[in-house]
């Protein structure tokens, strides 16, 4: 089975990128729902951030307060750097797990792991290929001011606390530009899936 890692800065179209190697044969994981797991009630992961953070970053039914939990981590680098390290071994295991299970399915298959701070965390180098989404700046701003309704500097904020897009790109096999059109983004995507299935001679 051929592991590919997928990676890219907040808000520059990885799910619309997965949603296309899914629909294309690809076991796909979305590393953002494993971390939202790891910190379920009764998790590990929640309490982690409990005994490092304080019971006030729970909400009233003693779930994750993910809004009073980001102010806090988005504006300070060390404690982000300490909510990385409590949370990222947990999900590092967990998506290890799902690429074991996906083997024993499909050993001539692609397995493809979505997350966002695979490089920064490391967990990048346990993939055979890497690939990098990305698009222009000023588009990337636009779209998350859209989808988290965040004002630009706040917006502007949360991109910088991230590794720029250039230096992420400086670690791919494969580069996917979204600025442009859904169907371009597709046709791309496609090119890249059959420059993998080349990698496995399928």
């Amino acid at each position: 089975m051929l592991k590919v890692g997928l990676t890219g800065s907040i808000a520059v179209g990885k799910t619309h990128v997965c949603s296309v190697l899914a629909a294309n044969g690809c076991r796909v994981l979305d590393a953002d729902r494993v971390a939202r797991d790891v910190v379920e009630p009764g998790e590990e992961g929640l309490r982690r951030i409990v005994e490092h953070f304080g019971e006030e970053v729970l909400d009233p039914k003693g779930g994750l307060d993910r809004a009073k939990l980001g102010s806090i981590v988005f504006r300070d680098p060390a404690k982000r750097q300490l909510l990385n390290s409590l949370l990222h071994p947990l999900v590092i295991d967990a998506q290890d797990k799902w690429l074991r299970k996906a083997e024993k399915a499909d050993p001539n298959g692609i397995a493809v792991v979505d997350a966002a701070l695979m490089i920064e965390s490391g967990g990048y180098k346990r993939f055979d290929k890497l690939i990098v989404v990305w698009c222009e700046p000023e588009i990337q701003l636009r779209r998350l001011m859209d989808r988290n309704g965040l004002t630009e500097e706040e917006a502007r904020a949360r991109i910088g606390s991230q590794m720029s897009q250039e230096e992420k790109k400086s670690y791919s096999d494969y580069l996917i530009d979204t600025s442009g059109s859904y169907e371009n983004t597709k046709q791309r995507t496609l090119e890249v899936l059959s420059c993998l299935r080349a990698e496995i001679g399928n």
